[in-house]
């Protein structure tokens, strides 16, 4: 085998390839990329969970496949300059170099490695780029305690031409709608995934212009989705149990509204946060166009800014944690953020909206619960 690549070509795939590579895989042949060097150069790598691939054109002299340590190709693959690169296998090593630059890679056993999941049939697509913000959006509200898994994932819906994305670990809820293209119009499915993948995918695939969305049929014994753009994929099993309902945990009213400027309401956030630890309580108290922030209580360290809102209904006091708070905001992407409320003792939800004034945007929405603290 052997073959000529540029080294930016090479550095983006091995990229996408090694976000699905296990760091304690249980053989040693997961620990690899496939290099499949045919008509063109073929990146693979699984952890078994998830598996991408990913094609870049090259000038291949010499046919052949070969697995290599993967970790290793990707911190090499960046190190080198930008320059040709040519890989060369000799015996059971791998030769690459660019300019003066060279390296000598071990080979894995590749009969070792499993056959990799094909894609399923794609079932609609939309912008990469709404998509990456889409599921950005989302996944800051998904757990991190393995011991529920169904509350580290996405759960994707699709109805139709509307997909909608949701995640929460009980503390706080995102639930993102958006309108793609569907292939089959009537279709209706839905898929729980783990939240690093599908942000690990979503995010990698911006540089195209669309991602192709593929689930398995609910017949099939393949219960995975897929990610398709421009020479990638990625394929992934769906998680095991069911997402908990969570339409109903959205009021349709409120008892008091709120419309602040997120830029400084993340400073005064942040600044009256710095006195407790991230996960103490952040006290809110809203009244006449007024929100008064404070943090800490008696002997300890203290803190309160007030600053000017608009704001029209019951007066409210109310704590959240900070850290919380400043993911819903920035997770917002608006100059201005719509807080909803049934009461001191309910969740808030929180909005975007582009100006003071105008609408509030309803395709996005973060729902807060809020803490118990001691006056």
């Amino acid at each position: 085998m052997k073959f000529v690549v540029e080294r930016d070509y090479l550095v983006d795939a091995v990229n996408w390839v090694s976000k699905s590579i296990s760091n304690r895989p249980i053989t040693t042949a997961l620990l690899g990329i496939i290099i499949d060097a045919t008509d063109e150069i073929t990146l693979s790598g699984s952890d078994l969970e998830s598996s991408a691939n990913a094609k870049l054109k090259a000038d291949i002299s010499q046919t052949g496949k070969v697995l290599v340590p993967g970790k290793l190709l990707a911190e090499i693959s960046r190190s080198l300059p930008a320059k040709p690169i040519t890989f060369t296998l000799e015996g059971t090593k791998v030769l690459v170099s660019a300019g003066s630059a060279k390296f000598t890679l071990p080979t894995l056993p590749i009969t070792e490695y499993p056959n990799l999941p094909q894609v399923p049939p794609s079932t609609g697509s939309l912008k990469s780029d709404l998509f990456a913000t889409a599921v950005t959006q989302v996944a800051i509200a998904a757990g991190k305690d393995d011991s529920l898994p169904t509350l580290t994932g996405v759960f994707v819906e699709i109805n139709k031409n509307q997909i909608t994305l949701a995640a929460t670990d009980r503390y706080r809820l995102a639930v993102r709608e958006l309108s793609w293209s569907a292939v089959d119009p009537s279709v209706e499915a839905t898929a729980l995934l783990r939240a690093r993948t599908i942000a690990d995918a979503a995010k990698s695939l911006t540089t195209s212009s669309n991602v192709s969305i593929s689930l398995a049929q609910p017949n099939s014994n393949e219960k995975l989705v897929g990610f398709v753009s421009d020479g990638k994929t990625m394929t992934s099993r769906v998680l095991d149990g069911s997402f908990p309902p969570f339409r109903h945990l959205l009021p349709s009213d409120a008892t008091a509204e709120a419309v602040i400027e997120v830029a400084p309401l993340l400073d005064s956030v942040r600044r009256v946060a710095l006195v407790t630890d991230k996960t103490v309580p952040l006290r809110l108290n809203f009244s006449n166009n007024t929100l008064q922030l404070e943090a800490g209580t008696g002997d300890e360290a203290q803190a309160s800014e007030k600053i000017d809102i608009n704001y029209k209904g019951e007066d409210i006091n109310i704590a959240f944690n900070p850290t919380f708070l400043t993911d819903g905001l920035i997770a917002l992407g608006t100059a201005f953020v719509h807080i909803s409320f049934t009461g001191a003792n309910k969740p808030a939800v929180l909005t975007g909206q582009n100006e003071a004034t105008g609408e509030f945007i309803a395709n996005y929405k973060y729902l807060l619960m809020p803490m118990r603290y001691s006056s």
